[in-house]
């Protein structure tokens, strides 16, 4: 029988706190070596990590889970390479640790410098999706953290596979093991357990559901950087072209529906010429759609959407769709039911789409581009430790330098303040 939680939350934020301190003074070419290590062992341990992964899908499927859930849990050889590519990528991005971004001098002689310095031990909890320890992982080496990662039940086999990568890797580039560790035990009281480590933990990072969110949120005596959900809309006005429209729509819903970047919400301007069209598109596309009143009147067989909708993250082949007078309208809508994820107007109006673009208040905002592009890779930062919806300390993707803060360094030469 293994450690109570409490006994057990705590071993392992003090022996992340206790190699943190080295962590962060590894230099850029001796975290290079680690990352470049551990694209060699993920191509490596492909066989291993996808019969790993296997347990977890039958388990998976055995409760019940959902064709969505199942697509973020899987592992195979294409997605194994993928993550191997961003890792690639994250060595290729320059390290944040140590670069400055103030000089002053001051009158009376002092050298006054702001640089970025790691935030020390992250708690990363999170569910369904893998790949998810391999870019947590990655990211918290290259910008000089120690990291506790605790995955989902439904993953533990896959977690514990790449996390053996990484370690292996870590092992071989010199750097202490636990500077990356994954959580074996899957009840929730290790988790409400590890919350309480405030004088070993800096930052907890919750990803995954609405549930999980709240709980961490709630729970928490560490600061917590908010990873919500993504209620994310598509606006379409009047002035909108047809088939930009119809691309942006269906790629914002169609293309991976089960990720927080996935478009729920359809707002359609009521002067738009080709409602009728862009409906029929989506159920082409096998999407369920749950309308307002107005879009009913044409299409009665569909489903009316309540107010709970207008909330909902579905992650699946579902939309809600309402039409708007204008603008100012669909941007009201999303500042009261959207979670602040990723927002897009498809308009050929510059004024218009001005309105869209400032008033909007979302981490992520589009003018004529699918929602699915918020994302670390996308934006240029390399895999990403998730999105953030909160506006402080990070807003948006998250990636290296999300993951440092600042640190005043002040030389003199003996001054005394009078």
């Amino acid at each position: 029988m293994g450690l109570n939680p409490a006994v057990y939350s705590e071993n392992i934020a003090k022996r992340a706190k206790l190699v943190s301190g080295e962590a962060g003074t590894k230099s850029a070419k001796e975290k290079n070596y680690v990352l470049g290590r551990i694209v060699e062992n993920l191509l490596r341990s492909t066989d291993f990590i996808t019969e790993e992964n296997k347990k977890d899908l039958a388990y998976a499927e055995s409760i019940g889970k959902n064709k969505a859930f199942l697509d973020r849990l899987v592992l195979n050889s294409k997605r194994i390479e993928s993550m191997a590519e961003a890792v690639k990528e994250v060595m290729a991005l320059p390290d944040p640790v140590g670069r400055g971004n103030y000089i002053s001098r001051s009158p009376n002689g002092l050298k006054i410098e702001r640089i970025r310095v790691p935030l020390g031990v992250v708690a990363m909890i999170f569910e369904s999706r893998p790949n998810v320890t391999i870019d947590a992982a990655v990211l918290c080496i290259k910008s000089g953290n120690a990291v506790i990662l605790r995955g989902g039940k439904e993953s533990l086999h896959s977690n514990l596979a790449l996390a053996k990568v990484v370690r292996q890797s870590l092992k071989e580039g010199g750097f202490p093991e636990d500077t990356v560790q994954m959580i074996e035990q899957t009840g929730h009281e290790v988790v409400n357990e590890l919350l309480k480590q405030n004088q070993f933990i800096d930052v907890v990072i919750p990803r995954g559901g609405e549930s999980l969110i709240r709980l961490v949120s709630e729970k928490s005596t560490i600061p917590v950087i908010k990873h919500d959900k993504g209620v994310c809309h598509v606006f379409v006005d009047e002035s909108a072209d047809q088939k930009k429209a119809e691309n942006i729509v269906i790629n914002s819903k169609c293309q991976r529906p089960s990720v927080c970047n996935a478009a729920e919400t359809l707002l359609i301007h009521k002067n738009y010429p080709f409602i009728k069209e862009l409906i029929h598109l989506l159920l082409q596309n096998k999407v369920e759609v749950v309308a307002d009143d107005l879009i009913r009147k044409d299409f009665p067989g569909l489903t009316a959407a309540s107010e709970e909708d207008w909330f909902a993250e579905y992650l699946d082949y579902k939309i809600s769709v309402r039409l708007v007078d204008n603008t100012e309208e669909a941007v009201r809508h999303i500042n009261h039911y959207g979670s602040h994820h990723s927002d897009a107007i498809v308009s050929e109006n510059y004024q218009g789409i001005q309105f869209f673009l400032e008033r909007v208040d979302s981490a992520a905002v589009y003018a004529n581009a699918s929602t699915r592009f918020t994302d670390g890779g996308e934006f240029g930062l390399g895999a990403e430790i998730g999105i953030s919806t909160q506006k402080l300390h990070v807003r948006g993707p998250m990636g290296l330098e999300g993951l440092t803060t600042e640190k005043w360094v002040v030389y003199g030469s003996g001054q005394i303040r009078e």
